[in-house]
Formats: structure tokens, sequence, C-alpha cells
């Protein structure tokens, strides 16, 4: 079968882990799947020889194939298991389909930013409230799998201080905080990224009171990316859980919907709502909103919208210039055509620390809310991005889906702008091989 191997409060293994259960339970996965807890043995002894990285979550397939990134782990998937497919198609739906891998994008590469800012704000030292106690538990549960309760919660709280310098986060940030100051993350930035979280985690609630997932009542890849910040960070952490499930509630609703577990009342995929008929019998019916099925027609949701506008509006402009900084290091003396760039999202790459940290040739200015900072260059997004490229390639194939994805950009902007998304992608195209990411 397939195994995952995966921890539970990793950000990314949410969106594999929620997928997989969704196809295993709609029996459209072959042999099902396995989740394995990737302990620092399985990590280093398997993992990395295997895949070349040690990095989670991380897919051995039935044929011996091993896949670490989340999005391949789910193309390998549908493309072996094209039942109960999680993508519209791109010639019949083609605004559904580019909506699903804006939102996936979205969820991956920009919201990780406040959700990975809001887990290790509230477990600095003399914050209150504080999930520092909750957080040591989850990561001595990999670190120390086996152990003792109190040998377990230990091994954490050593975890944080050695790896994160957890006591001088502010003073001297390492680990996951000085990736933060890397993303941009400071306390000149910091409440604008809150603010973005919010005013996103708001127009999802919006939506979730009429439609139960992003393209109706079926779930697609844009709930399973979703589930990335949603479900470990903002969902199962204590103090930004308590927020989500104080003020979002039918977005908490959907998380348990869309994760497949304690979702009785959330109205699960698959699940059927009975009513009795005239001699007591029970009728069923899709409990979930819009006939259990994606809306007809290829429409977007007037509630979706205003999600799609936060892409453009928040993360195009750095997607963009991101594109133009990497366009110039590739084309300079600094990097040999071909050769590696840093790797995915979290931290610099160490390699690159002079180039993705300071003024350095991989960083640059942005501007969320008003604010400004600066941030490094993430090659990965630009590989995100020309996956979006292939997939605009096939919703435009004909002249119906040009019209309609024409339509759909218009909504925003500076959306027609992705149509001209191969001149931007040029001179800074990506190679991904596994783990790494070279210059193509």
């Amino acid at each position: 079968m397939y195994r995952l191997y995966s921890v539970e409060h990793s950000y990314f293994a949410g969106k594999a882990r929620a997928y997989l259960r969704f196809k295993h339970r709609m029996g459209a996965l072959g042999p099902g799947y396995e989740d394995v807890l990737a302990t620092p043995e399985l990590m280093m002894g398997l993992l990395t020889s295997r895949s070349g990285s040690g990095a989670i979550p991380q897919l051995e397939a039935p044929d011996g194939t091993w896949i670490q990134d989340t999005s391949q782990i789910i193309d390998f998937c549908e493309a072996a298991h094209p039942d109960s497919p999680v993508v519209p198609d791109p010639i019949s739906a083609p605004r559904q389909c580019l909506a699903a891998y804006l939102v996936e994008l979205l969820a991956d590469e920009w919201m990780v930013v406040p959700a990975f800012w809001q887990r290790w704000y509230f477990s600095e030292d003399g914050r209150v409230p504080s999930h520092r106690g909750f957080n040591e538990q989850q990561f001595g549960a990999m670190f120390a799998a086996g152990q003792s309760g109190d040998a377990r919660r230990a091994a954490g709280a050593w975890l944080f201080e050695e790896m994160f310098g957890i006591s001088q986060a502010r003073t001297n940030p390492k680990g996951v905080y000085a990736g933060l100051v890397q993303l941009g993350v400071t306390e000149k930035t910091e409440h604008a990224w809150q603010a973005s979280q919010h005013h996103l985690l708001g127009l999802l609630e919006a939506h979730f009171t009429q439609h139960d997932y992003a393209l109706g009542g079926w779930p697609s890849l844009a709930d399973f990316g979703l589930l990335g910040p949603l479900y470990a960070h903002l969902y199962r952490d204590a103090v930004s859980g308590f927020v989500l499930r104080t003020h979002f509630p039918l977005t908490s609703e959907w998380v348990e919907r869309s994760n497949g577990e304690g979702a009785l009342n959330a109205r699960m995929y698959g699940q059927k709502l009975y009513s009795l008929g005239e001699n007591g019998e029970l009728i069923g019916r899709p409990a979930t909103s819009d006939g259990g099925a994606w809306l007809e027609d290829d429409v977007i949701a007037d509630t979706l919208l205003p999600v799609l506008q936060v892409f453009f509006d928040e993360m195009w402009p750095v997607l963009v210039h991101s594109a133009e900084v990497l366009t110039q290091y590739i084309a300079s003396d600094a990097h040999v055509r071909g050769g590696e760039l840093p790797g995915k999202t979290f931290t610099a790459t160490p390699g690159f620390i002079d180039e993705q940290t300071g003024e350095g040739a991989l960083t640059h200015e942005f501007e969320l809310a008003g604010v400004r900072g600066r941030r490094m260059v993430v090659p990965y997004q630009i590989w995100m991005l020309q996956r979006i490229e292939s997939v605009l390639a096939a919703c435009t194939a004909g002249e119906a889906g040009r019209e309609a994805v024409a339509g759909l950009l218009s909504h925003f902007e500076r959306g027609p702008e992705l149509l001209e998304l191969g001149k931007l992608l040029a001179g800074c195209r990506v190679r991904k091989v596994r783990a790494l990411l070279f210059s193509a």
C-alpha cells in the first residue's frame, strides 16, 4: 500500500493526509495507505536515502516511487487513481480548474507565513496566552517517540531551545524564528501579516455559510491546499485553535469536514443525511451543500471571488517581483546556468544564506496593508507558477476555455496579467529534481 511518512503537526502533512484519506474512503486509492510517524530514525535512515531529503511529508508508493512534495503527491495519485477526482476537468470546467490551483498556491506559499508566525509567536517566553506546552508535547511525540510523557515534553523543550533559541527569539532569532524574519515577519510587519490572515479567514467564513467546500459540495485541490495552514497550525494549536473555533466556527467545521475526522456534524463528503419516508423508512440525500457536487456549469461562487482577490492583491505582486529578482540573479555572474537554487519555504537554504538574508541578491521589498518589509525570494514558488502555467495552457486550449478564463480573471485588476505568465517566467525557469531546485 501507499505509506505517508509525516507527523500530525506538520503544515503540509495535513494537506497530503486529508487528500489520501479522501481517496481511500471513496474507494479510489487502489491498495489504500498507511500513516507512518516520521521519527528522526526514519527521517535520517530511510527518507533521506530514498528521496534525497529528510523533509516531511513523504509518500512511498506501492511501486517503490518516493515523492516528497505534496503537490506532486496529489499529481501522482490523481494520475494513478482518476476515480473521485479532486481537480475539475480543464476543458469542461476551466474556471474551477484554475481557481483550485490558485487557491492551492495561496494556501501553500502565502498563508504559510502568518500560520507559521502564529504557532511560534504564542510559544515565545512570556506570552499570555501561550500554547508552548502543547507544542513541546507534539514535537516531543516525534523526537522521543515511545518514551514517557515527561520525556516527550522534555524533548520538545530541549529542541525549542537548542535548535530554535526560543528564549532569545526576538534578540537573536535562529531556526524557525530566523525563518520568519527571512519570510518578512518582523515587529514592524507581524501585525499586517496577522491582519491578512484574519481577513482571509473572514472571507472563508462567509463562503462556508453557503457552500461546504471551495467549489461547492465536493472537496477539491483547493480544500486540501487550505488544510495546510488551517489544520495543524490554526485548528490544532491551542491558542490559534481557540480563536478559530470562537470567531470562525464555520471554518472550523470545514476543517473537520475536509480532514475527514470528527465530522459527523460537519456533513462530510460522501455522507448521507436521512429523512423518514411515509412508512418510516430511511430516505437518504447528499449531506453536503450543492447536491454533494461541484457547482454546475463551471460556476465560481461569488463568495470565493474575494478569496481569489487576496491572491491578486497580496501574493501576486510578491510573485512578480520574486520572478524579476530571480531572473536577474540567474543571469548574473553569481550563478551558473543549470546550477542549484535555494529550496522550499520556511528558512533560507544552507549555501544561500548571504543571498537570502539582509539585502542579499535573492531578497526583495514587499508591501502588505501599507507596511513595507523585505523577504527572501523562494524559487520553489516559481516552480509552482510553472505548474499553473501548464494548467492555464490546458484550460485555454479552446476558444470557449479562453473566454471563460479571461472572464474569471477580469474580476481582478491584475488578473489578466496571469495570461502573460510565460513572459514573466522566461528568464527564471526552475527544474525540480526530487527535493532540489536548479535553474532550467
